[in-house]
């Protein structure tokens, strides 16, 4: 009977905020359903029908009145994914690795200046790359190695990757960074494959170049396609999640495609988004109790 449902996360969610959702979905008069909590006081499920899915959560915001809650609202057939592709620099992990490393040579606040552009979508993905690891020549690799100790796993990605492997789900690692680092978070939090960009050695230090090509925009969306194949899943079977202009492509195809905590130029342009809670909401999403998260 209700064939959309519309997700609200956030700490200290009440029934007040509730029932401000729901009042705004009655207007004029579609049907709305009754709630159901997949978290006390965190994530609660609301079913309707009549209503364009992006105008509930339009009009969700609206009556909310900037309280920091994430929402989606999405068809209730189909929204648990059996495919996860996750961006791994400021998604997966907090750390951007490239200005890691750039703290090593003095550094860090050119490279930083690189990386926020990138991500915001100012530069060209690729060539802020080669920028950026020009930076790092004679590095050695037992440098490079010595930044996993700075790695920081952000809060809700272990869940996010142990629940969807336990219900069956395919995940996938895809980054724009280097698969120095990806294997070892491949390997920590358990996802099935990764794909990253490789750093250029010889005789134990980088060159300062990247092999190429360089793993970009284009590339993580010919990663999500590949894996659906090999899979036997449509895009509307994947959760993507990313930050960074270059995740936009593999988001825009997926059929929850969730900008976590990213540029607001990238917010605007991605259908759902995460801005306040951790990656447990992209669990609370596709109708996950707390009961049923693991990790």
């Amino acid at each position: 009977m209700y064939p959309y449902v519309l997700t609200l996360v956030g700490e200290g969610l009440s029934d007040a905020d509730l029932d401000n959702a729901r009042d705004s979905l009655r207007l004029p008069a579609p049907s709305v359903g009754t709630t159901e909590w997949l978290s006390s006081g965190l994530a609660c499920d609301l079913l309707f029908v009549d209503l364009d899915p992006q105008e509930a959560e339009r009009r969700a915001r609206a009556c909310l009145n900037g309280r920091p809650i994430d929402l989606a609202a999405q068809p209730l057939a189909g929204r648990r994914k059996l495919l996860l592709v996750a961006d791994m620099e400021s998604t997966i992990i907090h750390n951007e690795m490239l200005d890691e490393l750039a703290e090593f040579v003095g550094k860090r606040h050119e490279v930083e200046a690189i990386t926020a552009r990138a991500m915001a979508g100012a530069l060209d993905f690729a060539g802020s790359v080669r920028a950026r690891v020009s930076l790092l020549s004679g590095l050695t690799t037992e440098v490079v190695t010595s930044a996993l100790e700075r790695v920081v796993i952000n809060s809700g990605a272990r869940e996010l990757v142990a629940t969807m492997n336990s219900a069956g789900a395919f995940t996938a690692l895809v980054s724009g960074g280097f698969g120095v680092f990806a294997e070892s978070i491949q390997r920590q939090l358990g996802f099935h494959v990764y794909r990253a960009n490789e750093l250029q050695f010889a005789e134990g230090c980088l060159t300062g170049d990247v092999v190429e090509p360089i793993l970009g925009r284009a590339a993580k969306l010919e990663a999500l396609t590949e894996f659906c194949h090999q899979q036997g899943l449509d895009a509307e079977a994947v959760v993507a999640v990313g930050d960074g202009a270059n995740d936009l492509a593999m988001l825009g195809a997926a059929g929850l495609g969730v900008a976590y905590h990213a540029k607001p130029a990238v917010v605007a342009a991605a259908r759902y988004s995460v801005i306040h809670g951790d990656l447990r909401t992209l669990l609370f999403f596709q109708g996950y109790r707390e009961s049923e998260i693991v990790g």
